[in-house]
């Protein structure tokens, strides 16, 4: 299957508004039947769980715990192959050293006017439930990324919910990884269920005040219907990237980069835009190729999604393909051009951004420290990824001295008055000794 190349300035606006909303959660289908298993969680707790799960993932949890033992996570790291531990010690060495960048450096306050300080105290969130899918394969990698920000933010509860594998096992990956992270409460539940429980809380599983990691339509669904009940963190639906390139790239490895997030399933987007006539045929060629030679399901993934939302759009300057780009606010971006450090500055919207040919979306998503929790759907004109900031919540602090507060006094009564607001002048006017 060769992607199809199109020229930009030669599509209609249905088919760029096409290529441009890509694919999109709707939850209409299911939010009749999520609401069912939202309130069968909060009304029957653990009974509810198990019978989901028995259920939707086929597996009978009614004679273990749903929590994870100490047991299974020693067994975890005993049978996990040595290369694919020392992988996961080296990338969370280099998450943690990113994101303690991140850490807030204790409570700052500067004077505003002589005698009146404000600053703020930031403070992490009391506790975290981190959302690891399981569907289309393992994710230790996803568990990392949403641990390790939680940890280094200071977080005291962090749990993890993913849905269990045959027999209720746990993937070894995940459960390495969690004890690399410090991370021991971890539950075998998956789906809508596990919102439910980590919103509301259940005998097994206490509530959490905020949630976080991408999931099925059935957990973007309960995430956006328990909005307001908990924090459910920054919207993250179907894998989507972009690669902007010039005449300089290669196209062997644009083809490579452009393949990666094709192959997390059918609803993903992947793009070229690119100036180069010539870097879009033989890119075209070679995705063609490198199609042929993927085992299932990873071959029907890609191949829907270049039947779909992946495509090759030619432009006639960067410029244009940094527009593209800034409206389409991709989840994934990767620039390869002759100056990748001078296209950067065209852009403006984009979750995460690589430079140059040396750095896959793969290396990206796994070792490089960044965050690859990422915002989809064209959320990133206003998201960041995942970080320490997500488990913060900043305290305004003010202290003013008798000098500060005859400094401000008139100006507060003043516009009390104005808004009509009686006790607010009156705190003012009717205080004594100040």
């Amino acid at each position: 299957m060769k992607p199809e190349i199109k020229q930009w300035s030669q599509l209609s606006p249905e088919e760029k508004g096409y290529y441009l909303k890509r694919s999109e959660i709707d939850i209409s289908k299911v939010s009749q039947a999520v609401l069912g298993i939202i309130q069968g969680v909060k009304e029957r707790g653990d009974e509810a769980l198990i019978a989901y799960t028995k259920e939707f993932d086929h597996v009978d949890l009614s004679r273990m715990p749903l929590r994870v033992t100490e047991k299974e996570i020693q067994e975890a790291e005993k049978t996990l192959e040595p290369k694919v531990k020392r992988a996961l010690e080296y990338a969370t060495e280099n998450i943690r050293k990113f994101h303690e960048m991140q850490r807030p450096h204790g409570m700052q306050m500067q004077e505003i006017r002589p005698g009146v300080l404000a600053g703020e105290r930031p403070l992490p969130v009391d506790s975290a439930g981190l959302y690891v899918p399981r569907g289309r394969g393992s994710f230790p990698s996803m568990l990392y990324m949403l641990a390790i920000p939680a940890k280094v933010a200071g977080v005291e509860r962090i749990c993890v919910v993913t849905p269990p594998g045959e027999n209720g096992t746990v993937d070894a990956g995940c459960l390495y990884a969690a004890q690399l992270c410090g991370v021991d409460e971890i539950y075998r539940i998956g789906g809508a269920q596990a919102v439910a429980a980590l919103a509301y809380g259940t005998e097994s599983i206490k509530p959490v005040v905020k949630l976080t990691g991408p999931g099925s339509m059935y957990v973007t669904a309960a995430k956006r219907l328990l909005y307001g009940t908990v924090d459910v963190g920054l919207p993250a639906g179907p894998s989507e990237s972009i690669v902007l390139a010039d005449d300089s790239a290669d196209p062997w490895k644009v083809a490579l980069d452009l393949m990666v997030e094709s192959e997390h399933g059918s609803d993903s987007s992947a793009i070229l835009v690119t100036t180069s006539q010539k870097v879009a045929e033989e890119t075209a060629r070679h995705i063609e190729n490198l199609i042929k030679t993927l085992p299932e399901p990873r071959k029907t993934f890609v191949t829907d999604v270049f039947n779909g939302y992946g495509v090759i759009l030619l432009v006639n300057s960067l410029n244009k393909g940094a527009d593209i780009v800034n409206t389409f606010a991709p989840e994934h971006l990767q620039i390869q051009t002759a100056e990748p450090f001078s296209t950067l500055s065209l852009i403006k919207n984009a979750g995460e951004i690589l430079l140059g040919s040396n750095i896959p979306f793969s290396a990206a998503n796994y070792v490089t420290g960044a965050n690859a929790v990422l915002p989809t759907g064209g959320s990133a004109k206003t998201y960041s990824a995942v970080s320490v900031r997500d488990f913060v919540k900043y305290s305004s602090v003010v202290f003013a001295t008798k000098t500060g507060y005859k400094d401000f006094k008139d100006s507060v009564i003043a516009m009390a008055d104005y808004e009509g607001f009686i006790t607010h002048g009156n705190a003012l006017k009717l205080r004594k000794n100040n």
